[in-house]
């Protein structure tokens, strides 16, 4: 029984709703409705529970830790750098590495808006994801690669990217997320859209000066644990 199914289980057995079960967890209404869902209503992503959290379920369940993970499948669990492993791997549950992105502002997935980098926090992924910083994308033109608008997309810096594929690109100090085709025997740079409602966008010789890629998208928010 997947962990969600435990706790609606528990909450009907014992006639709690979803906000009083909350209030005995000390947790939001929200995030245990989520937890129940086992995803996050807009992305979709997976809800990765930390130790804390297990442990505060647990208790209001009025049992210990390692009888609640023995009753659930076997399930990711967020952990710090510091965490006891060796708890983990005793009570034999799968621990999820975290790390925490810059989030600085947004990029347009259409015709390419002023980029500012202005920081706006930090978003937590999973360590697994390899990026420097994230963006939140504006437009449409890149729905056919999942990137829709609002959506999180992770960048790795670096200043070229393989023929084909999706990097942030500066276009006279506006950015864009457009895939990127070079034509080095013609002195072209393509940038083109996921959608074919837009246009695709071509500079040629002396024009290239104006461009710079700031990175390779390497995730988005629907692929992010």
């Amino acid at each position: 029984m997947k962990l969600g199914e435990f706790i609606k289980s528990y909450r009907a057995e014992h006639g709690l709703s979803q906000r009083q079960f909350a209030v005995q967890c000390k947790m939001s209404n929200g995030y245990i409705s989520m937890l129940e869902e086992g995803k996050r209503p807009k992305s979709e992503d997976p809800v990765v529970p930390t130790i804390n959290t297990l442990k505060k379920i647990a208790s209001a369940m009025g049992m210990g830790l390692h009888e609640l993970i023995s009753l659930v499948d076997d399930m990711p669990i967020s952990i710090s750098p510091n965490s006891n492993e060796e708890l983990f791997e005793k009570l034999g549950i799968k621990p999820v590495s975290t790390q925490k992105l810059p989030m600085l502002g947004n990029v347009a997935c259409g015709e390419p808006i002023f980029a500012e980098e202005t920081f706006e926090g930090y978003v937590t992924v999973g360590a697994n994801i390899k990026a420097d910083f994230c963006l939140r994308a504006q437009g449409n033109s890149m729905v056919n690669a999942r990137i829709h608008d609002g959506d999180i997309v992770f960048v790795r810096k670096q200043d070229m990217v393989d023929d084909g594929e999706i990097a942030v690109v500066l276009v006279e100090n506006e950015a864009t997320i457009k895939r990127v085709y070079y034509d080095r025997e013609n002195s072209t740079l393509t940038l083109v859209p996921e959608n074919p409602a837009f246009k695709i966008m071509r500079f040629r010789n002396e024009e290239l000066e104006q461009i710079r890629i700031l990175g390779k998208v390497v995730a988005g928010q629907y692929d992010v644990q």
